[in-house]
């Protein structure tokens, strides 16, 4: 048996007013989609446990079957293996955003317009120049996306607010805060980074160029999300199944990594609406020639979401479907396929930020009959066979060990 896992990040919402009570699951249209659910077997899945971060990597690695109260570290050490960072065990790394701060203060957005990762690049190169050092290292990622690593007697124990579940508040009321005495050192650190990186981006020539342009700043750094590197068995190692991750995102890729799966990289793969949906279905296609399974995430549905645009969310549902789903289904045995299809998380497109609620989920088994579920989306797959599922209860079914 072969299997897929789709993932729509953040796809999950909320019924909204202005889609007359419907969320846009309900709303978009989605035949490949619906299909799967009509011809397979639904429920809703906690990818987040209660009272916990709703990071984009808890969630997926709940996915997987890896319970994050063990597993997850903080996205910097998982993104840190995307980006083949080899970190010590003492070693603290944090996910650094380039975000853009209006003139009185406030977050106005975590990505800095979805600033290019050649400008970005050049501000991380002078971040190291002014602010770094042989225990402070800043290094590259995509666009907005980049890593902290700080070496030596530093600390995990800060609390830090992701920029995106923030915006339009003021930074200043977000600054990273020890939870031990002995994180007050780190603590210090990372204020300073944030203050002085706000000095220094402001008046540097790349700024200067996107604002003329009419372009977000990058004029500030933010560090967020800390944590030493995990310690995993892999997928293989727990299911003997040879896995393989297709994304445009380092955190999942990073999660791919520890978890002992392939990277496969696919041209034009941005994390935005503009992604490249064919060549991620055409890279799933061909995986399956070597791998038992291959985990295709995008990006896109998140990242509308956290701009606020229910109308571009639709439209990345529909892409995903039409796109990915679409070019996928006529190319595979279906006869020897089991499809997986789910959020990793909602993203409330009227707050524009993570929620915890359990996310719609289908499985399709060529070997099993269908449930009554004829949507997918959340108050459909509600009603789905599985119920509410959690833990390694997913993974199993997916891999075909219950129900």
């Amino acid at each position: 048996m072969k299997y897929i896992l789709l993932i729509m990040d953040g796809a999950a919402d909320r019924q909204l007013e202005k889609l007359d009570g419907r969320t846009p699951l309900q709303v978009a249209k989605k035949e490949n989609i619906d299909y799967l659910a009509e011809k397979g077997r639904c429920g809703l899945f906690r990818t987040i446990p209660e009272n916990f971060s709703t990071c984009s990597g808890v969630a997926n690695l709940s996915i997987l079957g890896y319970d994050p109260l063990r597993h997850f570290q903080g996205r910097g050490v998982l993104e840190a293996a995307a980006m083949g960072i080899n970190l010590e065990d003492t070693d603290v790394a944090f996910r650094c955003n380039t975000i853009c701060i209006t003139d009185d203060g406030r977050i106005k957005n975590h990505s800095a317009g979805h600033i290019s990762s050649g400008e970005a690049a050049i501000l991380i190169e002078e971040a190291n120049r002014i602010l770094g050092n042989e225990k402070i290292l800043f290094y590259p990622g995509v666009s907005y996306r980049h890593l902290l690593v700080l070496k030596g007697d530093y600390s995990s124990g800060i609390e830090c607010f992701p920029p995106h579940d923030y915006v339009d508040h003021f930074y200043k009321e977000l600054l990273p805060k020890p939870v031990s005495k002995e994180a007050f050192k780190t603590a210090e650190l990372l204020n300073k980074i944030i203050e002085e990186s706000r000095q220094f981006l402001g008046m540097h020539p790349v700024n200067i160029k996107r604002k003329k342009e009419g372009k977000d700043m990058a004029n500030m750094l933010w560090p967020w999300s800390p944590g030493r590197k995990p310690s995993m068995k892999t997928f293989f190692e727990r299911f003997d199944v040879r896995g393989a991750v297709i994304s445009a995102v380092d955190l999942i890729k990073g999660i791919g990594i520890y978890c002992g799966f392939d990277v496969i990289e696919v041209k034009g793969a941005t994390g935005l609406y503009n992604t490249n949906y064919e060549g991620k279905a055409d890279a799933c296609v061909n995986a399956l020639k070597n791998y038992d399974l291959v985990y295709v995430h995008v990006e896109a549905t998140d990242e509308a979401s956290h701009e606020g645009n229910i109308e571009l969310k639709v439209r990345c549902i529909e892409d995903f479907d039409r796109r990915l789903v679409g070019n996928i289904l006529p190319r595979i045995d279906m006869k020897k396929t089991t499809i997986a299809l789910l959020p990793d998380h909602y993203t409330p497109v009227d707050k524009g930020a993570h929620s915890s609620e359990p996310v719609p989920f289908l499985i399709y088994n060529p070997f099993m009959s269908p449930d009554s579920v004829k949507k997918f989306d959340e108050v459909s797959c509600s009603s789905g066979i599985y119920g509410l599922c959690e833990g390694e209860t997913l993974i199993n079914y997916i891999l075909g060990r219950g129900k």
